[in-house]
């Protein structure tokens, strides 16, 4: 066979026979970075091969991205994709074969038949939501999903091609006179801070394709795709042509904050309700109005009428563009103001008076009246002055709030946020954690400084304070300060004193980089042998004395207690993929495994009592019962990078980046409610290090990026 010469703007003089042992016969399609070919396998088995472009086989840095493209493509594949059969991105052209599936693109779909009709696009929409579902679920986010990467397949649409045509993920870049990316199917954050680009920039593009399969047309048109990428910053979608029974779920999927838009569960359950009543009734999801305020797009059965606010109301009426227009700009308003914020939560409204800036504003009671005795009203305070100190990280304390932040520690009256007391840090000094209780004195770890301060938890004066630099290993654990040297050895310093208690090797425990968890008199050191096995350490911290040491099958990673027992994750941890909960008892030396159905990245965890929690990279929360060895649910967040959860009976909370705090119902695997967004003075920066919310006597405590600690009622998160 004569080899494929390829043309158009990349042009290349000649394109190989093979790939790997794959003979390839003609030239599917072209892209800016590769090109795609109908192959064949020795045996004869049809497939489709991406060899890239000779330029940019030269580039290590794409060489970097496409391996980890090819990685992605193998996590995804299944049901709703091209599985992936073979790949060699060293090769001299690098390159990946899938399996070869049968059917046009939607893109040549569209351009040979028309728009779809209703019950065409219903089904386009329910393949695609499935398909994102499982993609989303294995830590993928497509970030390129238009109508030339769907193809329809006999049993069903497939999503293809996970960014591999794109070597700079999400970024808007010239080259040869043409944009990389797609700007009609792009999010808007891909545009504003393409870093923070999580799951829910999938969901807009869904929303973008299933308006050209309506119309042949995208939501946002323009000749100039920078005219384009302002329109979908800035601009509403134009769903005319859109059928009506779906125009209401297309306008949710195209909203211009991530958190606003669907999941591909809820999309899957709202496209149950259009198909049972598709024949007799078109699907109108409601509108609901606030005292004029704002709107929240729910579906009319979905609110019991005692739930109404006073003033609200539920409109049955068809969901308008203009409406859904003019209910943007009121939100954009309230929160411009600042007095007035939408609170968000469970499908309900509510206004909640935050005050102002400073912790004087703080506990005003949103009636505007007395706070009754014994009774909480939800608070919010700067500790910072304009809240220019960073995401506050905050401990609790019995009736107050330890915090810390660039330059500043603080304790917060529990109940109203009012400032008890601040100390002022060396300038430039920013605290590493949230500020720790040990031996009855407030503890505050420097980065910069990399000294300890002990303050008087009734006045912030200073105790005493050590210089720990020449410590890489700092840990807390009891009343006892543990410090690890660089050679192994290991210090003992009382928390209460600052006296050097005892210092020695740890038998057993490596390097000694101690884990200590809350409720337990003990510290931890783990390592892992060349033989896949971890051993634990277990030491008593106020005599560095040995308790017990034990190994353990599996490359293990310690993330909490449960009650007499440790709890593990196997994989390679929070910095990487987890694929199982382990539940150790060290008295019995018994071991639970409970594997999880997806493997998930970069997690997180809460554990209470018998319950894990885990919060994954890509928003992905699942429950884990350890005591009967069951994965309880699982639901997609649309988070990305969340906090460390933190939970009670009743809910799991976790913060967002963009300062919400969100509480998930851990019966029914549920979002029940969240917070309004606190986004600081850079709100295209992306935070990376979130504090773990706080839970005590019902109430959540959390900080935000904007400078704000706050506290709401954990009993009722729809109230939020």
């Amino acid at each position: 066979m004569a080899p494929q010469r390829n043309t158009g703007a990349n042009a290349e003089a000649e394109l190989p026979d093979y790939a790997g042992h794959y003979r390839l016969e003609s030239c599917l399609g072209s892209g800016g970075m590769g090109v795609v070919h109908l192959a064949r396998s020795t045996s004869g088995m049809k497939l489709a091969v991406k060899v890239v472009h000779a330029e940019f086989a030269k580039d290590p840095e794409f060489r970097g991205r496409f391996r980890q493209e090819v990685a992605a493509a193998r996590r995804v594949s299944g049901a709703f994709t091209a599985p992936v059969v073979d790949a060699d991105p060293e090769a001299e052209r690098p390159w990946m074969a899938t399996l070869f599936i049968p059917g046009p693109t939607l893109s040549d779909q569209v351009k040979r038949n028309g728009p779809m009709n209703a019950g065409e696009l219903r089904r386009l929409m329910a393949g695609l939501a499935e398909a994102l579902r499982d993609i989303h679920r294995v830590g993928v986010v497509h970030r390129d999903l238009k109508p030339s990467n769907v193809l329809l397949a006999e049993d069903g649409p497939k999503v293809i091609d996970f960014g591999i045509s794109r070597p700079k993920d999400s970024e808007l870049r010239t080259e040869t006179g043409k944009l990389i990316g797609t700007p009609p199917f792009m999010a808007p954050e891909q545009f504003r801070r393409p870093r923070e680009v999580g799951p829910a920039a999938d969901i807009f593009a869904l929303g973008s394709v299933l308006v050209h399969a309506a119309t042949g047309r995208g939501p946002f048109d323009s000749d100039s795709p920078y005219v384009v990428a302002y329109q979908v910053v800035h601009d509403e979608p134009d769903l005319t042509g859109v059928p009506q029974s779906l125009a209401p779920l297309v306008l949710r999927c195209l909203a211009k904050e991530p958190e606003e838009r669907p999941t591909p569960d809820e999309l899957m359950r709202e496209l149950r309700s259009v198909a049972a009543s598709y024949d007799t009734q078109a699907f109108i999801p409601a509108q609901r109005e606030i005292g004029g305020g704002g709107a929240a797009d729910v579906p009319a059965a979905d609110v019991p009428a005692a739930d109404v606010p006073e003033g609200g109301a539920v409109s049955s009426g068809p969901l308008r563009d203009g409406g859904a227009r003019a209910a943007r700009k009121r939100r954009r308003l309230a929160l411009a103001v600042g007095a007035l914020v939408l609170v968000a939560g469970g499908g309900l409204g509510s206004l909640l008076w935050l005050g102002g800036d400073g912790a004087e504003g703080a506990g005003r009671d949103p009636g505007g009246g007395s706070r009754s005795a014994g009774t909480f009203t939800p608070w919010a305070t700067k500790p910072v002055a304009g809240g220019v100190g960073g995401v506050p990280q905050c401990a609790y304390d019995a009736k107050r709030l330890l915090c810390a932040q660039p330059g500043l520690v603080s304790a917060l009256d529990a109940s109203d946020g009012r400032v008890l007391w601040r100390h002022a840090l060396s300038p430039g000094d920013r605290p590493g954690e949230a500020p720790v209780l040990a031996g009855g004195l407030v503890h505050v770890l420097t980065h910069s400084g990399k000294r300890v301060q002990a303050l008087d938890p009734a006045s912030g004066s200073l105790r005493w304070q050590r210089d720990v630099s020449a410590y890489p290993g700092i840990r807390y654990a009891g009343g006892t300060l543990l410090l690890t040297a660089a050679d192994g050895e290991v210090t003992g310093v009382d928390a209460a004193s600052g006296r050097t208690e005892w210092t020695r090797r740890i038998a057993g425990a490596g390097e000694a980089f101690f884990l200590s968890f809350p409720e337990d008199p003990l510290a931890y050191a783990t390592s892992t042998s060349d033989d896949g096995r971890t051993r634990v350490t277990a030491v008593d911290p106020a005599t560095g004395e040995v308790r017990w040491d034990e190994r353990l099958d599996g490359e293990l990673t310690l993330v909490g207690t449960a009650r007499d027992s440790l709890v593990l994750l196997a994989g390679s941890g929070e910095y990487g993929k987890a694929d199982a909960v382990v539940r150790f008892h060290p008295g019995t030396k018994v071991t639970q495994r409970v594997a999880l159905t997806v493997a998930l990245q970069q997690t997180r965890v809460a554990v209470h009592g018998d319950r894990v929690y885990l919060l994954a990279l890509d928003g992905a929360l699942v429950a884990v019962d350890t005591r009967e060895g069951e994965r309880l649910w699982s639901l997609q967040t649309a988070v990305s990078r969340g906090s460390v959860p933190a939970a009670d009976g009743r809910h799991v909370y976790f913060s967002a980046a963009d300062g919400r705090l969100l509480a998930v119902d851990t019966d029914a695997g549920k979002l029940v409610g969240q917070t309004a967004l606190r986004l600081g003075a850079n709100s295209g920066e992306v935070v990376t290090a979130l504090p773990a919310p706080g839970v005590a006597g019902g109430r959540v405590y959390a900080g935000a990026p904007d400078g704000t600690v706050f506290a709401v009622d954990g009993r009722d998160p729809s109230g939020w």
